[in-house]
């Protein structure tokens, strides 16, 4: 069982991994915090880019010789291969790492996996610890790699006429593009959700995208590292993705017409497609952001095989 020092810093870790969504894809975003043998914190990190050192590498190099005979505290098992950054399930026997706590499995890794090697090595591990709230950072990289296809968020907002449009008149709303790898407006330009912060080479986005029927364009995403797309304008470019069953969640923000107004499209438009819940209603300056899905991605999703991660 987890101590309590140990779950605090898992929750630690998983504030860290959020540091990565919108740039490591299509690695996932994964936060560590190394605890010394007193289960004091003497370092944290977590994986910036597809390419770079992962988080256990980051933390390690942060705790330094200190780390011998300490804990890992890592929001995802430690990879179990050499790409361009090393196997982490090495690097922590190697700093002489002698317990890890990890709150999800990877269903990418290779070989028997992370766990067996470091338990192999004489590591002891746990697993799940704080699973579901780790899947708060980790759970759009995992319902990508089941569905072999990007999450798919729909964003709007309400316009003065009536019409739901794009997002780029609310200046609050630009936070969500720092969450995404690609965003697809109703003009069909398709673009780095935050341009360069991936480095080159590691998203690759289709250049017509209207020319592919969209089950092939979230295939193509999907193969190009994209694990969460925006769609961002009204409901003539949502809709036939919603009419397809693609879409997995709707942020809106609805200005503040005042505390008495007539419905803003009477008999018209709905703020929220049949089908999804309300997860999340907040006041931010000039609108109320409302956040639905379609599925529980705080869950964590278990699949039967392996599939490959990236280095």
């Amino acid at each position: 069982m987890a101590s309590s020092l140990e779950l605090q810093a898992m929750r630690w870790a998983i504030a860290l991994s959020a540091h990565g969504l919108g740039s490591t894809s299509p690695n996932p975003p994964v936060g560590c915090v190394i605890l010394d043998a007193e289960s004091r914190p003497i370092g944290e990190g977590y994986h910036a880019r597809k390419g770079e050192a992962h988080a256990e590498g980051n933390a390690l190099l942060a705790a330094g010789p200190a780390a011998q005979g300490g804990t890992a505290v890592v929001t995802l098992e430690p990879c179990n291969h050499v790409g361009r950054a090393p196997a982490c399930r090495q690097l922590l026997v190697d700093a002489g790492i002698a317990r890890v706590v990890i709150a999800l499995l990877d269903p990418t890794s290779r070989g028997e996996g992370g766990v067996n090697e470091l338990r192999k090595a004489g590591v002891s591990v746990e697993t799940d610890v704080l699973a579901e709230e780790a899947m708060l950072v980790l759970g759009q990289w995992r319902t990508a790699l089941a569905l072999s296809r990007p999450v798919l968020t729909w964003v709007y907002t309400e316009l003065s006429e009536g019409r739901t449009g794009a997002i780029k008149r609310v200046p609050s709303a630009r936070e969500l593009l720092l969450t995404a790898d690609a965003v697809l407006d109703a003009d069909g330009n398709l673009g780095e959700a935050t341009p360069h912060s991936h480095g080159t080479g590691t998203i690759l986005l289709p250049p017509d995208p209207f020319q592919l029927e969209r089950h092939e364009l979230l295939k193509a995403l999907h193969m190009g590292g994209v694990r969460h797309l925006l769609l961002d304008g009204g409901l003539d470019l949502a809709a036939p993705f919603l009419a397809d069953g693609l879409v997995d969640h709707v942020v809106a923000y609805i200005p503040d017409r005042g505390p008495s107004s007539p419905p803003a499209s009477p008999g018209g438009e709905l703020m929220l497609p049949e089908g999804f819940h309300l997860t999340g209603v907040n006041r931010i300056p000039r609108y109320v952001r409302v956040s639905a899905t379609s599925r529980d991605e705080t869950r964590p999703r278990t699949t039967g095989s392996r599939t490959r991660r990236h280095a």
